[in-house]
């Protein structure tokens, strides 16, 4: 595998990809490689759009919500 260097890095962005690093529970290397496997992924078949909101959420967590209690329909057309 190959190795880089990234010399003169911005204080600050250094400091926002150790924050989403750590958010992300990996190294501040892991983290860029994921960066740019994502920003140099092929152009393809676009993915799919759940599973893509799926993914980018998980982290977070679930949400349970409660059932919503709804009611009939309003006729149409008629009066």
């Amino acid at each position: 595998m190959a190795s880089i260097t990234i010399r003169n890095l911005d204080d600050d962005l250094k400091r926002r990809l150790r924050v989403r690093a750590a958010k992300n529970g990996r190294s501040m290397e892991a983290e860029a490689r994921e960066i740019l496997r994502v920003a140099l992924a092929p152009a393809g078949a676009p993915r799919n759009l759940g599973q893509s909101i799926h993914d980018r959420f998980a982290a977070l967590g679930g949400v349970d919500l409660l059932p919503v209690q709804r009611e009939p329909g309003r006729a149409v057309g008629g009066h």
